[in-house]
């Protein structure tokens, strides 16, 4: 594993963030960060991952930083009303996104805004935790596409595996025993150097997302040894709800 030196500073909010994170997850997990240099030591670009904890955020942060950037997230502005939580993602950068609304319109200008002053911006493409009943990425929405369109920058694949251990999509408490091991594996850019010189249709947006998550999906098959489902799972075609904790919606409906 090679680590990269931080070059940029960090500020006040990353200081106290890594001084308290960074140790924590150092004790709780174990790590196999591979090819993580791919992601460029300079520049605007995207880091693009698949979605299977709500400890992804801390675990991807951690590995982005090994490698010598400073993570920009897309975050659920619900993060950001919380006084003290609020401020400290505010202090270090991180983009607030008002989730199936026209304000994520905002988002967008700012996800813009800081890929072209140079910095690593890290987008979930499914929006929301893996519905898939496997944990298999999901289809993917439109954002981390519409940004690399928009801007030129390089889109940075990373497939993950081993955070569902540590936190189970939707639980509350953390499997801190035994220690878990989290892998996560990074690859060459996605390839949308020719859509970019077309018009911004949504047929070229879905053909960039599509590429973006077959990356991504084939670097998962490689740390999970086997091969994903031919057909990506569709939340709305399965009728699942688009945001939230699916599982909690069905067994209200049941007790209907």
């Amino acid at each position: 594993m090679r680590v990269r030196k931080l070059e940029k500073k960090r500020g006040w909010a990353f200081t106290v963030a890594a001084s308290i994170l960074k140790p924590t997850l150092l004790t709780a997990t174990s790590r196999t960060w591979i090819d993580g240099e791919k992601i460029p030591a300079t520049g605007g670009c995207i880091v693009v991952l698949n979605h299977i904890s709500h400890t992804d955020p801390l675990l991807s942060a951690h590995f982005v930083y090994d490698h010598g950037r400073l993570p920009r997230y897309l975050a659920k502005s619900g993060l950001f009303r919380n006084r003290y939580l609020g401020g400290l993602l505010a202090s270090a950068g991180q983009i607030p996104v008002e989730r199936l609304t026209a304000s994520a319109v905002g988002a967008y200008d700012a996800g813009v805004a800081a890929l072209e002053a140079g910095e690593c911006v890290v987008v979930y493409p499914e929006g929301t935790l893996t519905r898939d009943p496997d944990l298999w990425p999901m289809r993917g929405k439109s954002g981390a596409a519409r940004l690399a369109l928009a801007t030129g920058v390089p889109v940075i694949p990373v497939g993950q595996w081993g955070a569902q251990l540590l936190l189970p999509p939707y639980t509350m408490a953390p499997h801190f025993f035994p220690r878990k091991h989290i892998t996560m594996k990074a690859a060459d850019p996605v390839p949308l150097g020719d859509l970019r010189r077309l018009e911004a249709t949504p047929a070229v947006v879905q053909e960039a997302t599509d590429r973006i998550m077959a990356a991504i999906v084939a670097i998962v098959e490689e740390l999970r040894g086997e091969e994903a489902p031919a057909e990506r799972f569709d939340p709305r075609a399965a009728g699942v709800t688009a945001i939230g904790n699916p599982n909690k919606r069905v067994r209200r409906k049941d007790q209907r």
